[in-house]
């Protein structure tokens, strides 16, 4: 058998000469591609497309005067967007988000309507408008939850669709001024929704969380909408009704231990609303820390 002698690699392979930089080179690339001492990127190689940066955008985030939604309109607000914050009866608490943006170096207006009414949605659109001469995204965020048992659903069915999907139907009033294509639309939906098992107490409430995760895949067309689905998140919203025993299994039973934040969604949401998300459409994303 004849042998035939290795060919010397680091010469005469053109594949792998590629890969035989001059040092001096590949420090200048290190230096471009992975963060230094400060932890920033070069600006070079983030392309505009896919920035996080909301800069030049206004956001408009419907019930943000507490909680998620407030997380979301000061989260927002830090990456460069102006804010419309949205509050139906808690005025004081709006005005006290506009001003923690502002501290903060931000633009914010706070603007009443009640958005479980078409007139109310329409209202808040025309006042963003009137606010800030445009709107680029609108976060689709508050909801209501009542568990009752089966045989009381009757009494409060029409106030969870109202609030939970005549609400986001507003999204149909905001269309006409968003911009095609850069737009976005983020709903918000439950982790509840793809949960194995689900109280009946909470059918109402999960049921009107599936209609909006529907809405979101037929309207994401001509503007980027998605769907953000937080498993359970401390809050007033969250705690209501439930006793702590209850809450801690809940918190115990996350892969996490623990309870998600309000600061573990609005991050999710900004990203969603950048153009980093560009390509990101029609989807239902889950935010609950592993929570099945």
């Amino acid at each position: 058998m004849s042998s035939t002698p290795l060919m010397p690699l680091h010469r005469s392979s053109p594949r792998l000469a590629t890969h035989t930089a001059p040092t001096g080179a590949l420090h200048a690339l290190d230096r471009r591609v992975f963060p230094g001492p400060s932890g920033a990127r070069h600006p070079a190689c983030i392309p505009p497309s896919m920035s996080t940066s909301l800069a030049g955008k206004v956001a408009v985030i419907t019930g943000s005067s507490r909680s998620i939604g407030a997380a979301i309109a000061k989260h927002m607000a830090s990456q460069g967007a102006k804010v419309v914050v949205n509050y139906v009866n808690g005025a004081d608490a709006a005005s006290s988000v506009v001003s923690a943006i502002k501290t903060s170096g931000g633009t914010a207006v706070a603007a009443q309507a009640d958005v479980s009414t078409i007139a109310g949605g329409q209202r808040l659109v025309d006042e963003s408008v009137k606010a800030f001469g445009g709107i680029d995204i609108l976060v689709l965020n508050p909801g209501i939850m009542d568990s009752k048992v089966l045989a009381d659903v009757e009494a409060f069915f029409d106030a969870h669709f109202a609030t939970n999907v005549k609400g986001p139907l507003l999204a149909k009033a905001a269309a006409s001024v968003l911009p095609a294509p850069g737009g976005r639309i983020i709903f918000f939906s439950t982790s509840l929704t793809g949960a194995s098992t689900v109280s009946p107490t909470a059918l109402v409430y999960t049921a009107t969380k599936g209609a909006v995760e529907q809405l979101s895949r037929i309207l994401a067309k001509g503007t980027t909408v998605n769907t953000v689905s937080p498993g359970p998140v401390d809050t007033p919203f969250f705690r209501q009704g439930k006793p702590e025993a209850l809450i801690a299994a809940i918190a115990k039973s996350a892969p996490s231990g623990r309870l998600g934040e309000v600061d573990d969604i609005a991050p999710v949401v900004s990203f969603l609303a950048s153009p980093a998300a560009q390509w990101v459409n029609g989807q239902n994303v889950s935010v609950n820390g592993g929570f099945v």
